[in-house]
């Protein structure tokens, strides 16, 4: 059976490679990927500590919570890729600040 720290050990790997892509890219769906690790990190966190530490439910409810959060911030965040696609057709964030007027 696996322990806590294992749990905290597999989330902070999660974490990490979740901010070494976000912060390496370029590519706006990169990013967008890059932050569903983060929030998965942090879902498997509050999942362990529920488990393990409090042994109550509360953990669950906040990682449901972390999981409608990610999946209405990926809709949306597609959806602004496409738009940005269909102007400047390319997904570099680079392009991105001439969005400014």
């Amino acid at each position: 059976m696996m322990s806590l720290g294992s749990y905290l050990i597999i989330s902070l790997i999660l974490f990490v490679i979740g901010l070494v892509v976000m912060l390496s890219r370029k590519n706006i769906v990169a990013i967008l990927l890059g932050i569903e690790l983060i929030l998965n990190a942090a879902a498997l966190n509050f999942v362990a500590y529920s488990r393990y530490v409090t042994n109550n439910l509360d953990g669950h409810i906040f990682s449901l919570f972390i999981i409608v959060v990610a999946a209405a911030e990926a809709a949306v965040g597609l959806a602004i890729v496409i738009r940005f696609f269909q102007i400047k057709e390319t997904i570099h964030i680079d392009e991105a600040t001439q969005l400014r007027n």
